[in-house]
Formats: structure tokens, sequence, C-alpha cells
């Protein structure tokens, strides 16, 4: 080959290789992030921990432990309800206070819905029971109101109006005089028609005289051995009654 030929050999492979590097350089794409020693433009996010993530079994707010949660604060309620303290007893309740609580003044209670309330005594039951007689006066008619009374210790038992004596049996005499009661022509039911109850299996109740109604009052004399005796009087209803209780 001549010098001509062998230079212009020479330049083809120079441009040659300058065309080579050129199109290295237009196809070389971003580093990528497997190589080793190079980095990203901004760092990748990082995960959570799945082990810090997850709730642990025994107590978490997960799925798996949830329910077991749920049941524990259910356990823990019980356990707080059973722990809570007792209501505070009443003075009439603490074992310090009097074993009954009574006395011997006269209790008094005003009736309501007169005008539109009609009762009549229709029975009249006695019973022993621990610690004291119970007295009870079951009341019935119509209206929605309630019954008073007035209940005494009186040294002598008499009628209403004509205030003739009543003889009672026992060495104290209280009287239960119940207001707001009924003729049975307003009230609608029969009233009681037994006129003395003598029980022999009382302790302080002797006999109770029964004395119908008149002008509003129905009223009973209950005569009370070892004199007087504390006593303590109440309405229950449904059914209507009056519970007059005597110690012994």
């Amino acid at each position: 080959m001549g010098r001509a030929g062998h230079r212009t050999a020479s330049t083809a492979a120079a441009l040659a290789a300058v065309a080579a590097l050129l199109l290295a350089g237009c196809t070389s794409g971003a580093p990528s992030s497997e190589e080793p020693g190079v980095g990203l433009s901004s760092p990748a996010p990082v995960a959570s921990d799945p082990a810090a993530a997850s709730p642990p079994a025994d107590g978490g707010s997960g799925d798996d432990g949830s329910d077991d949660d749920s049941d524990d604060d259910d356990s823990d309620d019980a356990d707080d309800a059973d722990d809570a303290p007792e209501p505070a007893a009443s003075a009439t309740e603490v074992a310090t206070g009097p074993p009954f609580p009574a006395n011997t003044r006269p209790d008094t209670a005003e009736p309501t819905g007169e005008g539109e309330t009609f009762l009549s005594v229709t029975n009249l039951r006695v019973a022993e029971h621990d610690g004291y007689d119970r007295i009870v006066f079951d009341l019935d008619g119509t209206g929605s109101g309630t019954p008073g009374w007035r209940v005494e210790y009186v040294d002598q038992a008499s009628d209403d109006g004509s205030g003739h004596a009543v003889q009672v049996d026992g060495e104290a005499i209280l009287r239960v005089s119940l207001s707001g009661t009924a003729a049975p022509t307003d009230s609608g039911v029969e009233e009681f028609s037994r006129e003395r109850l003598e029980p022999d299996d009382l302790e302080s109740v002797d006999e109770i005289v029964y004395r119908y109604w008149f002008e509003g009052y129905t009223t009973a004399f209950a005569g009370i051995d070892d004199g007087k005796q504390p006593f303590r009087v109440f309405l229950l209803e449904n059914p209507t009654r009056v519970v007059v209780d005597v110690q012994h």
C-alpha cells in the first residue's frame, strides 16, 4: 500500500473510534441500583419492622389479640364489680344500731288522692316474725291514692263518734287509725267483717279488735303484752297494705 492509502486507512480508523465513543455516550442509562458502590439520587422508603408492627398475641389490638383483649376487659370489669365496695349501710342496718328500728312515739302519715281514691280494709292478718309480731291491713277499692295513718298508744280504747269504751286484752293498747278510707258503697269492695282476732302463738300482740269505718277513718286496737313495746308503721303497694310491726 502506498503512503496515501495508509493515511486514508488511519484516518478512517480514527473516525470510527470517535463514532463508537459518541454512540456509547448516547446509549448509556442511569446507574443501576444493583451495581455495587452506586447510590440512587433519592433514597427508597424504609419499610417498618414487621416484628414491631405486629401486636403481641397476648394483649395487642390486632386481629389475633382483639378477641382476647375484649375478653380480658370483660373479666376485668367483672373483677372490678366484685371488688367494688358495698353501699354504706343506713343507721338502722349497721350492727351497732338498735336491734329494732322503732320506738313508742306516735307514727303518722297523710293519705294521698283524697276525693279520687276510695279504699276499704278487706282483710286483717297477724303473724309472728323474728323479733316482732306483724299486723297487716289489706286495702282495696278505686283510685291510685294511698291511705294515711296515726298509730299510737292510748290509755283507753273507745269508739269514734260515740266514745263508748272497747274491751281490749293486754297490758298496753295500740290504736291504729287509717285515714283516707271509704265506705264499701264508695270503694266497691266488701269490708273486713270480723271484730276480734285472738291469736295464741304471738309474743307481743294479745288480740286485735277491729272497729270498722267511720267518717273517713278505719280504726283497730291491738292489745300488747308486757306494756308499751316499740313499733313501726309503713306502706306497701301492689296491693295496698299498711303494716304495723310490734317488737317482742
